[in-house]
């Protein structure tokens, strides 16, 4: 099994879209996948994302989708360093991370 597309679910009222999108693509060449970014894909959430304690879910989150078509949840949100600013290096090897473990 193989990372064939990294995906971001975000909308255009995100305020970390730019955060995330900049991960995200990051992460898809060196892992030497596909990016592909759904803009406020409910349905998508809400079968593969990541739930509160009342079911409902939260943008932006990011997934792997492996070659058999299986999605992996790789973070939701933006992680922060311990000044509470965007770690986009973070990101990225939360995605390395996760790719490595799916193989």
């Amino acid at each position: 099994m193989s990372v064939k597309t990294v995906i971001l679910v975000t909308a255009d009222w995100d305020a970390l879209k730019t955060y995330a999108r900049k991960i995200c693509q990051n992460a898809a060449s060196q892992i030497g996948a596909e990016y592909k970014e759904l803009n406020e894909d409910w349905n998508f959430l809400t079968n593969f994302g990541e739930k509160d304690e009342f079911g409902g879910v939260e943008i932006p989150q990011a997934f792997i989708e492996t070659s058999d078509k299986k999605y992996i949840h790789v973070m939701t949100k933006v992680p922060l360093n311990d000044k509470g600013q965007p770690d986009l290096q973070k990101g990225v090897e939360l995605f390395l991370e996760t790719a490595k473990n799916a193989k």
